[in-house]
């Protein structure tokens, strides 16, 4: 852990020590407003419980920053509200309660590979792959007339439960890539 010398060094995407907690950095914007100090504002997610803070550094503020060890697992199931993880090189199992992977939840699909986050030598969460790809399982047709109306779009689910919207050309059977980030479909694969 290190401590940042200006507001210039706080960067997207990387972790922060605030109020003890390790935090990503979601949003860095730099404001210099006249007659007034210049601040960092950021937005920091909270890797421990999924929280969102809006907090303003200002000059001298000491800012920690935090190392955070990732390895890769396997999504194997979910039973009871707990999600189990294998790790791909000890073949040790972890879960994660629902509550810890909130939104993520709908993107596991048994075999998925993603990231285990740990702080201080212990779990804390999991990251998912920013792009990952579905099987439609239930894509009802278009409307003749629906892009006349500016509607280009219609709900579909895919294999995990998850429903988003698509293209209407998009049928069922189809495997599409989707933004877990955003929850946007991408592109269709197959």
């Amino acid at each position: 852990m290190a401590i940042l010398g200006t507001l210039n060094d706080i960067k997207q995407g990387m972790t922060l020590i605030y109020n003890g907690e390790p935090h990503k950095v979601m949003i860095a914007k730099f404001v210099r407003m006249q007659m007034r100090k210049p601040v960092m504002q950021t937005k920091l997610k909270n890797l421990l419980n999924g929280k969102v803070v809006e907090y303003n550094f200002k000059p001298g503020d000491k800012v920690e920053t935090g190392e955070l060890g990732t390895k890769k697992v396997n999504y194997l199931y979910e039973a009871g509200g707990e999600y189990f993880f294998m790790d791909n090189d000890t073949y040790e199992q972890l879960s994660f309660s629902a509550e810890k992977l909130a939104e993520q939840t709908k993107w596991l699909k048994e075999g998925c590979e993603v990231e285990l986050i740990s702080f201080n030598d212990e779990a804390i969460n999991i990251e998912l792959p920013t792009k990952m790809e579905f099987k439609v399982v239930a894509a009802p047709e278009g409307v003749r007339g629906d892009s006349a109306q500016g509607r280009v779009t219609k709900p579909a689910e895919i294999e995990t439960g998850a429903e988003i919207n698509v293209p209407l050309f998009v049928k069922e059977g189809d495997v599409i890539r989707v933004n877990t980030e955003t929850s946007e479909y991408v592109e269709r694969v197959s």
